[in-house]
């Protein structure tokens, strides 16, 4: 089967894109943009009896960290991180993938 005109023409120009790409070279001394990874918060066990929710997550350090919740009275609790999209709180340690289920980082506390 033969192919199609357009086909072929598409496929050269990706080809010949390929080579007319310069090669970019990366020096990691001039960037400047945000760390992959922050350093991490102290981290302080929550007074459950403020909390709906009790669940508990295990983090990229390996530790047992309360899962973001929602508080009785609606202000932050001891211990929390950050206010997520959906409410409740994060006792996250590191900035790196905070909130990722809740909507996002509101704020940072």
């Amino acid at each position: 089967m033969k192919k199609s005109i357009f086909k072929r023409l598409l496929a050269g120009a990706f080809v010949a894109s390929l080579f007319a790409t310069p090669a970019l070279a990366f020096d990691p001394s001039t960037y400047q943009g945000q760390q992959t990874q922050t350093a991490p918060y102290q981290y302080q066990e929550p007074d459950e009896n403020q909390l709906e929710e009790h669940r508990r997550y295990r983090n990229v350090d390996g530790r047992t960290i309360h899962s973001p919740a929602h508080t009785r009275n609606g202000q932050a609790p001891s211990g929390a991180t950050a206010k997520c999209g959906d409410g409740t709180f994060s006792f996250s340690q590191h900035h790196r993938g905070t909130c990722s289920r809740h909507g996002g980082v509101d704020q940072w506390l």
